[in-house]
């Protein structure tokens, strides 16, 4: 394990075991949130999830998308010099046929593992993409749901919901999630859109810092070059919606004005969208990030422990 470049140390009893679960090769922005979680010292990171990306499979192919992730999370470790320093498994390489049978994978017996565990730490398990293994965890083992707690970006806006990426990519897993008692902290995508950059923020703030910073900046303009579509990417700005998962566990626990407690939703197959008046447990839907605290932590992170060596 590599010594990261702090002068400062996070108090054991403030440090929280962390599953990192990443579609990691679907676009470019979980690149990013996977090396800001591997710098931030407050997180003990027990493994590390490639998940799948199906509904945009892209070159890899469907029933590749899970691998490609895998690939991807071993290509940051490597430019992290990380190499084997970390557990990581493949998750499902497809969604759930239905809402009570689970797709079995190394990242969902993890999950499993994990959450059954006892540790004086508490468990997250971070979701930047679908959350069929999640689901299927809690189908396979519903007795987790009292031994961790979920942060999920993905879900349209709230109260209405509608189409999203993350949660089309796997419908029944989102109601199995939402019907279960696991603790959830949703951030809907009109939160994280408020982690928002600019490619000259980029190129001057990430492009510059050891080969992983160069790597992130790089593949983020090819994606933004391959994707030539009028509606998306924007051209010169990116929403690093996954680096929220970065920010709401770091944040200051008396900021309670930056969520909402709402009985959790069912989800619409046909739209996407929400439907409310079910007799469920309250989950936590982030309405606010605090971009600039995240994102001046993961340039200061980068510049601190991959130096510039042309400055």
């Amino acid at each position: 394990m590599r010594e990261w470049n702090y002068d400062f140390a996070v108090p054991e009893k403030k440090k929280l075991r962390v599953i990192v679960h990443t579609d990691c090769k679907n676009e470019a922005d979980d690149q990013f949130a996977l090396a800001h979680h591997l710098m931030t010292q407050k997180f003990m990171i027990q493994c590390i999830i490639g998940g799948h990306f199906i509904k945009n499979p892209q070159e890899y192919g469907e029933g590749n998308t899970a691998q490609a992730s895998v690939d991807e999370i071993n290509k940051i470790l490597h430019l992290m010099d990380l190499e084997g320093a970390y557990k990581v498994y493949k998750g499902s390489e497809y969604p759930l046929k239905d809402e009570v049978t689970p797709m079995s994978s190394e990242g969902v017996r993890f999950i499993i593992e994990e959450a059954m565990k006892e540790s004086d730490k508490p468990l997250f398990a971070v979701f930047q993409g679908a959350v069929t293994d999640l689901a299927s965890a809690i189908l396979l083992k519903p007795e987790i749901c009292g031994r961790m707690t979920a942060v999920w970006i993905g879900g349209g806006a709230w109260p209405e919901g509608g189409f999203e990426f993350n949660l089309l990519q796997d419908v029944a897993a989102a109601n199995v999630v939402f019907k279960s008692s696991m603790p959830l902290w949703q951030v809907p995508i009109t939160t994280y859109k408020q982690m928002a950059v600019t490619f000259s923020e980029l190129q001057l703030r990430v492009k510059p810092y050891g080969r992983i910073g160069n790597y992130l900046f790089r593949q983020m303009v090819d994606f933004n070059n391959k994707c030539d579509y009028i509606h998306w990417p924007h051209g010169e700005t990116w929403g690093l919606g996954d680096q929220a998962t970065i920010s709401v566990l770091m944040e200051e626990a008396e900021k309670t004005d930056i969520y909402e407690l709402r009985p959790a939703p069912y989800v619409n197959y046909e739209d996407l969208k929400y439907i409310h008046g079910k007799n469920t447990r309250s989950i936590r839907v982030y309405k606010m990030l605090d971009s600039r605290t995240t994102m001046e932590d993961f340039y200061a992170k980068l510049a601190l422990n991959f130096p510039d060596e042309n400055a």
